[in-house]
């Protein structure tokens, strides 16, 4: 470990958390120098959706390095980049009935968002940006102006302007539909909030604590943003390409944004790659007008376009990721009663949950357990008092109750007194991840 101390910078944060020194990965497994196995329930903070070092994936991507394809290529086209944008539109765009122009940015998530911004901005002529109570889209200026983290704002080190903080749904209380506040202050030339150029949004917000929006309300915020002739900005990057259940963590609702950033598992196989996607009548972008040398990636267009091709041909692998999260709520709620003396609850939807534990502290303490037990995990919130399921979502059905058992029995050990322990429960050993044929029919 000397050399990361000599050499790392400070900004590092995920090693703090889990300080050992990690040489390889297969699916939902990490592995430590000394051999040690740790289940990963962190997947990358959601980049690995498919898992570390897919088999699906890895022969395309060594069969195109050994035929010399185009490692990079600007903006040139390639043929990697031709076969993922028709598998995209085939596999995704045109099941959805979504028609989209595809915009290579930056290979990050924040580049996405930083030419999602750019864009709205230069449309309608307007410049502010309606973002929302914790939420979260990148730590570059533009993006960071729209993430609601005092922590992550803190490093700017100058003003972040450009954007108006909105009340996230249940920011309020359960009982009070923020979009009306929202529609309150457009309609109110003297609200002091100017005529926003778009709202940004995340379904579900991963790192402002696995908060879900209700689908009422993302249909409610679409309404009143077509009222006021507002564009509507889908951050999807981490609750995107099926994490919640669906490619798109919109779909459910039936809401049509505008403009759409996916980066994190989009790559499907950790390799980097953001993309922003366009209504084509909003694609007025001027020929190199928002540019990079790292436009695309072509190792990351052939992964994605076989996990399009391995996951995504019909609904098999997005019926399945359902049926996990239907066990993660099962397991999370039976959490959350038996734990914490009724203060502890759950969140998220899909296989993008967390169980919300108060404070950090105490959240740090679960994970700090479950990783002397095998199993990497996080926390997000305000506080970092959500511990965060972020397991690769092709996991077993195994590991993912092996991976839930030593979460909860980390969350029994650091929340109840010795005495209270109860000895080892057989509750969950007998707790199947397939439903009951009655129970299929009845959802």
């Amino acid at each position: 470990m000397k050399i990361f101390d000599e050499i790392e910078s400070e900004v590092q944060s995920y090693a703090r958390s889990f300080p050992r020194i990690f040489n390889r990965a297969k699916n939902e497994f990490l592995y430590d120098e000394d051999g040690n196995e740790y289940l990963d329930f962190l997947a990358g903070a959601g980049t690995l959706n498919y898992g570390h070092n897919n088999d699906k994936f890895k022969k395309r991507l060594l069969d195109y390095v050994m035929a010399d394809g185009v490692t990079h290529g600007l903006d040139l086209h390639t043929k990697a980049k031709g076969e993922f944008l028709e598998a995209f539109n085939e596999r995704i765009l045109k099941p959805r009935h979504l028609d989209f122009v595809m915009q290579f940015t930056g290979p990050t998530g924040t580049n996405a968002v930083e030419a999602a911004l750019k864009l709205a901005r230069n449309i309608t002529g307007r410049e502010n940006i309606i973002s929302f109570t914790n939420g979260f889209h990148g730590v570059s200026l533009g993006s960071l102006a729209t993430t609601g983290n005092s922590h992550h704002r803190g490093a700017a080190g100058v003003s972040l302007n450009g954007s108006s903080r909105m009340p996230y749904d249940g920011y309020l209380g359960d009982d009070v539909d923020t979009t009306a506040y929202l529609d309150k202050v457009l309609c109110d030339s003297s609200s002091g909030i100017d005529k926003p150029a778009a709202v940004i949004v995340e379904t579900v917000q991963g790192e402002g604590g696995i908060n879900a929006a209700s689908i009422e309300w993302l249909q409610q915020l679409e309404r009143v943003c077509r009222k006021h002739d507002v564009l509507l900005i889908v951050d999807d990057i981490q609750a995107g390409c099926g994490r919640t259940g669906t490619f798109f963590s919109f779909e459910e609702s039936g809401i049509k944004p505008d403009i759409i950033t996916l980066s994190k598992s989009l790559g499907g196989y950790g390799l980097p790659f953001a993309v922003v996607l366009i209504k084509p009548e909003l694609d007025q972008w001027k020929p190199g007008e928002h540019n990079g040398t790292f436009r695309g990636n072509n190792f990351a267009f052939v992964t994605a376009k076989a996990a399009l091709d391995e996951y995504w041909a019909d609904d098999t692998f997005a019926k399945d990721v359902q049926r996990k999260g239907r066990y993660v709520t099962k397991r999370l709620t039976q959490m959350a009663e038996d734990y914490g003396d009724g203060n502890f609850t759950t969140r998220g939807r899909g296989m993008f949950q967390g169980i919300n534990c108060v404070n950090g502290e105490l959240a740090s303490k679960i994970t700090r357990k479950c990783f002397a037990n095998g199993l990497i995990i996080e926390t997000s919130g305000a506080d970092d008092q959500v511990v965060k399921i972020l397991c690769p979502l092709v996991i077993s059905d195994h590991n993912l109750k092996k991976g839930l058992d030593i979460l909860e029995a980390a969350i029994r050990d650091v929340c109840a007194k010795e005495d209270e322990i109860p000895e080892q429960t057989d509750y969950f050993d007998n707790v199947q991840l397939n439903e009951p044929e009655e129970t299929k029919a009845a959802s």
